[in-house]
């Protein structure tokens, strides 16, 4: 049976240095640190997770209370990409991801922070959690480290991550109105999320700024899907002046404005402008004009900021914006 101290000889280091090698300390040169992994390799040794957490006094764990309140769990086109960036850095510093169901049996601990402590992980990163969840409050207060992605969570261990919404809603209405669009439409999220309202916020100075005029029949929402973008759009369409382009908060709800109009008659494009927001995957394929958001990057920081947070209980929580960028498609024509 293969040991550290094998190891140690092989290297002609020292058990300790290997042991601190193995459990991630950052203080051990980076020629060593590559020595020591490179024999580790070679010997085919595999330290005991237990013997780990007894030595660090951590669990090597990282909970994930993700949260998506259409059900499309993992295959949700936005959220997936987050998540395989944030555990691919985890990954790569030896944290494993426990993900935590959206439900548990009565009598449970049903809180956050409950749940967090019966698990014993190190860190919580919270993904698609509303504001309004209702124990958010116990979590913020029991200093876990955590960080969330577009929710503004504020606390002395916890920090959050998010797009530049406003900015990208900003983007997306200079776009239409240097196009000459005047009536300009929004569907939106009706879920209270970040998200949602500063791009609905953005919006709003936007009409402001360009001297547009602003309708309340011209707001609807949408719930961040496709349905929901349909229907929305499909009341648009009855109005007597209706709108020569619409902004969608999300391009799941902009995918679904284009189906609407396809229904009616018309050409997304060339009879009503459709704009976007996030720039998933199928956007491409539907030529649809959008606001991309950097998805990758938002979970990686997100782990990087994390685990400062985990290895240095005096580093302050940030809150970290991520910029976003227009995509120009085909869904936008000069009116």
């Amino acid at each position: 049976m293969i040991t550290i101290y094998d190891i140690a000889k092989r290297a002609n280091v020292s058990p300790a240095t290997v042991s601190r090698v193995l459990n991630g300390y950052p203080d051990v040169s980076q020629k060593t640190r590559e020595k020591v992994q490179r024999i580790t390799a070679e010997l085919g040794f595999q330290p005991n997770a237990a013997a780990r957490g007894l030595a660090t006094k951590r669990s090597w764990t990282i909970g994930v209370f993700f949260q998506d309140h259409v059900n499309s769990g993992f295959k949700h086109p936005f959220l997936h990409d987050v998540l395989s960036s944030f555990k691919d850095v985890m990954g790569g510093r030896g944290y494993d991801l426990l993900f935590f169901a959206n439900h548990t049996l009565e009598g449970a601990q049903d809180s956050f922070a409950g749940r967090a402590r019966h698990r014993n992980v190190d860190g919580v990163l919270l993904l698609g959690v509303p504001r309004t969840e209702p124990t958010l409050d116990t979590l913020v207060g029991a200093g876990i480290p955590c960080m969330s992605v577009d929710l503004d969570l504020f606390g002395p261990r916890a920090g959050y991550i998010c797009s530049d919404n406003k900015g990208g809603a900003n983007l997306a209405m200079n776009f239409l109105a240097e196009r000459g669009h005047r009536r300009i439409a929004f569907i939106g999220d009706r879920f209270s999320t970040k998200p949602g309202h500063d791009r609905l916020l953005g919006y709003q100075e936007s009409l402001h700024r360009h001297g547009l005029v602003f309708h309340n029949q011209w707001i609807s929402y949408g719930d961040f899907t496709e349905d929901g973008g349909k229907s929305a759009m499909k009341q648009m369409l009855e109005l007597d002046e209706r709108p020569t382009a619409v902004f969608c908060a999300g391009d799941m709800m902009a995918i679904g404005a284009m189906g609407a109009i396809r229904e009616s008659g018309l050409e997304p494009g060339r009879d009503i402008s459709v704009i976007g927001f996030d720039d998933i995957a199928y956007a491409k394929y539907l030529n649809l004009t959008t606001i991309a958001q950097h998805k990758e990057e938002l979970g990686s920081q997100a782990a990087v900021a994390l685990l400062k947070l985990i290895e240095d209980p005096s580093q302050s929580p940030p809150v970290l914006t991520i910029g976003t960028e227009l995509v120009v498609r085909g869904t936008v024509q000069p009116v």
